[in-house]
């Protein structure tokens, strides 16, 4: 993993949803535990959701903060 894809990530909107228009890391961690018990959506959304998810479960979440953009 490299910083661009972390960011990228972190900063992406999520598109479909309840949460739709929400930036990614600012997904309740209970949604992205159901897609990680249910399955990740197909291709880059996918990918960067369970990136997410690992940074939350392992406690990095305020970490980050700092780096979202407006």
């Amino acid at each position: 993993m490299n910083q661009q894809a972390l960011l990228a990530a972190i900063n992406t909107v999520m598109p479909f949803g309840k949460y739709a228009g929400r930036k990614l890391l600012l997904l309740p961690e209970p949604y992205l535990v159901w897609f990680n018990a249910n399955g990740w959506p197909e291709g880059k959304l996918g990918q960067q959701l369970a990136l997410v998810y690992e940074v939350k479960v392992n406690g990095l979440e305020s970490m980050l903060m700092p780096l979202l953009r407006d």
